[in-house]
C-alpha cells in the first residue's frame, strides 16, 4: 500500500484540473468496505476541486423523495401564505420564507433568481439566537414540519458521518469532530429555481457565485440540473444530478482549518432548462462557540498557517448579514 502523501507534496504538487466532480463511497462508514481508500478519495476530490458525489450514504430514498414533494407544495402555496413565513419574523434564527431577490450571494453583483424556506432546530436551553428557535410551519400543509424534520435529522447523522471521513482524510482519529458537535449549527434549506429563457450575463441567474460559508454543505437536487463549479482552471463545469448521490462541498471554515489543503469552491445554479428546478442544501457547521485556526497537521515551517483562530459561529452569522437586507 503506497504511503499517504505528506501535506508538502500535497501543496507542491498542482492541483488537478478535474472536468466533472469525482464520485465517493460512503459504504465503508457503515462497516461496508475500506475505510483507507474511502479516506484518500476524499482527500483527492477536497483538494483538487472541494467537491464530490457521494453514494451509499444511509439516507433512505423514500424520504429523499417525501422531502422534494414536500418543497413542490411549499413553494406552490399563495404569495401571501408563504410571506407570513417570512425569515424577518423568526428574529436571529434565520427559519422562514425569502421571496425572490431577498437573498443574494453575491450582493452588488447578482440578483438571485430564487426562493427558499429555511428550518432547523431549537437550542436545547430552549433561547432564540443564531440559527436557533422554532421554525413557521404552513398551516395549510399539516405533514410538512413532519416530513421535513425527519429528513434534517437523517441529513445531520449523514453530515456526522461526512465529518468523521473528513477526519480520517487527514489522518486524523475517525471521532475528532465529535467534541465541536455537541449542537451544531444545522441548516435544511428549501430552494425553488423558476426557469429562464436566456442568460445574457451573470446579473440575474438562480444563484451567484459564491462559496459556502461553514463547514458542509450536502444537496439533494431533482433531475432538472444547473448547478456549476469551477476547476482550477477557472471554467465552469456541470454537476448534473447523479441518482442516489448527494452533491457534497466544503466551505470556508474547512478551508480555514485545512490550511487551504482543501478548498471551498465557487458555485452556481443557471437555470434554462425550461423546467422548475427544486433542491434541498443542508448546510453542516461545528457548535457555534467552536475556535477554528488551521490544525497541527495542515501547518509545518514551509507552509505556515495562513489565517488566525475564528469563532465559527460568528463567521456565519457576518456572513449572513451580508447577504439578507434586512439584517443590515
Amino acid at each position: 500500500m503506497r504511503p499517504a502523501p505528506t501535506l508538502n507534496d500535497a501543496l507542491r504538487a498542482s492541483r488537478m484540473n478535474l472536468d466533472q466532480v469525482p464520485v465517493v463511497d460512503l459504504g465503508p462508514m457503515q462497516g461496508a468496505g475500506d475505510k483507507g481508500a474511502m479516506a484518500r478519495d476524499i482527500r483527492h476530490a477536497l483538494t483538487n476541486i472541494g467537491f464530490m458525489y457521494v453514494r451509499n450514504h444511509g439516507v433512505d430514498a423514500d424520504l429523499i423523495d417525501r422531502c422534494f414533494a414536500a418543497a413542490q407544495a411549499f413553494f406552490a402555496l399563495p404569495e401571501a401564505d408563504k410571506m407570513a413565513l417570512h425569515i424577518s419574523h423568526s428574529g436571529e434564527a434565520l427559519h422562514g420564507y425569502t421571496e425572490f431577490f431577498g437573498e443574494n450571494t453575491d450582493p452588488g453583483r447578482t440578483r438571485d433568481l430564487k426562493e427558499v424556506f429555511d428550518l432547523g432546530r431549537e437550542a436545547a436551553d430552549g433561547r432564540v439566537r443564531p440559527f436557533f428557535g422554532p421554525t413557521p410551519w404552513p398551516a395549510a400543509l399539516p405533514a410538512f414540519r413532519g416530513v421535513m424534520m425527519d429528513y434534517h435529522l437523517a441529513l445531520l447523522a449523514l453530515a456526522r458521518r461526512l465529518m468523521a471521513g473528513i477526519a480520517l482524510s487527514l489522518g486524523l482519529a475517525e471521532d475528532f469532530f465529535d467534541p465541536m458537535m455537541r449542537e451544531p449549527i444545522a441548516i435544511q434549506r428549501l430552494l425553488h429555481y423558476p426557469p429562464q429563457d436566456r442568460v445574457a450575463d451573470d446579473s440575474l441567474i438562480g444563484i451567484g457565485a459564491h462559496t459556502d460559508y461553514g463547514c458542509l454543505t450536502l444537496l439533494a437536487q431533482d433531475d432538472v440540473g444547473g448547478l456549476q463549479v469551477m476547476n482550477r482552471d477557472r471554467q465552469w463545469i456541470e454537476a448534473p444530478p447523479r441518482p442516489g448521490a448527494f452533491v457534497v462541498n466544503i466551505g470556508d471554515m474547512m478551508q480555514r482549518l485545512t490550511n487551504d489543503l482543501y478548498l471551498a469552491n465557487l458555485h452556481r445554479v443557471i437555470n434554462v432548462t425550461g423546467r422548475e428546478r427544486y433542491s434541498a442544501p443542508y448546510f453542516f457547521d461545528v457548535d457555534f462557540d467552536t475556535v477554528f485556526a488551521p490544525l497541527p497537521c495542515c501547518v509545518n515551517a514551509e507552509n505556515p498557517a495562513k489565517y488566525d483562530p475564528i469563532t465559527c459561529g460568528v463567521h456565519k452569522w457576518e456572513r449572513y448579514r451580508a447577504s439578507y437586507p434586512h439584517l443590515k
